[in-house]
């Protein structure tokens, strides 16, 4: 056991050390929900730093395995992984320091530190996507993997690094509030009703929603295609790789048709939670399309036994 967790300390070990770092920020957030009654926003003062703590968990796993995976883990990939900690770690500290001040992190400008503050985290978050963006190539280009986990992985990345730019565009809305650059929610401002957890908007539409699916494909889409090459003892006709293969295309074509549907629908200032005749027979689309791309899947087996 402790052999198995020092090789997946080895993956990377920066981001892997930043991912322990961001279990105990999000423990220390949850202490923070439960001592602290402070509200930003309309929501609990620890509630992002939680929320963002449990992302960068993801996210840095989820490349520390990625980059494992490289065949010759060059220097400067280990690099731009370590790159990418850094710019974390002051997303972080930025992030969990206004929460100390019960100050907003996001959109503030409402004085000279605040507004310094904001223009700190956009510089990070423009290196994060952009390292992203190149480590995204370096490992589509250079690791081998079968066919539907190689699928997972490029459709995965692409999606995440779409959803990561929702992200600018929040930044770039203009609210006419003083002391805000920026805003998250679409036809009524910011900090009204929202959903647990997650914050998102109840009552208009809410950019967070397209920004939390895409960025986070990366790690449902290969877990979609690790699961189906799990379950290939269990059910004969995954024992195909043409199968499997379509079965990860129609997940990813439905997974990036919700994130493209939730995101139209908060640009149409229309909360997640209250979809319109529109939004539901879009949705009502894509479900088809998902099941049309199951058949599509079967019939490859139908293919491959009768040849």
């Amino acid at each position: 056991m402790r052999t198995r967790l020092a090789q997946v300390i080895e993956w990377h070990r920066p981001l892997m050390l930043f991912s322990v770092a961001m279990v105990a920020m999000a423990a220390f957030s949850l202490a923070g929900l439960v001592v602290d009654d402070r509200m930003i926003a309309g929501a609990p003062n620890w509630l992002k730093t939680f929320k963002f703590a449990v992302s960068f968990i993801a996210y840095s796993v989820t490349w520390a395995w990625l980059m494992s995976l490289h065949p010759r883990r060059p220097r400067r990939l280990h690099h731009i992984g370590t790159l990418l900690v850094v710019a974390g770690v002051i997303e972080m500290v930025a992030i969990a320091g206004q929460a100390l001040r019960g100050r907003r992190s996001h959109f503030n400008v409402e004085t000279p530190f605040d507004a310094t503050l904001w223009v700190v985290m956009g510089i990070t978050v423009a290196v994060i996507w952009t390292a992203t963006l190149v480590v995204s190539v370096s490992v589509a280009r250079n690791v081998a993997m079968p066919r539907p986990l190689r699928l997972a992985v490029v459709t995965g990345m692409a999606t995440s690094l779409a959803g990561m730019l929702i992200g600018p565009l929040m930044s770039q809305r203009d609210t006419g509030i003083i002391g805000t650059a920026g805003a998250h929610s679409i036809g009524v401002v910011d900090g009204g009703p929202a959903m647990p957890i997650t914050g998102w908007n109840l009552v208009g539409g809410d950019l967070r929603v397209g920004h939390f699916v895409g960025i986070h494909a990366l790690q449902v889409l290969p877990l979609v295609a690790i699961v189906l090459a799990a379950l290939v003892t269990r059910y004969a006709i995954l024992a195909h790789e043409e199968v499997r293969t379509r079965l990860v295309w129609t997940a990813s074509g439905v997974y990036i048709g919700l994130f493209g549907l939730v995101t139209w629908q908060a640009f149409r200032g229309q909360a997640l939670v209250e979809p319109d005749s529109v939004t539901l027979l879009a949705f009502a689309g894509i479900i088809a399309a998902g099941a049309a791309g199951v058949a599509w899947a079967k019939s490859a087996a139908r293919a491959l036994v009768s040849a």
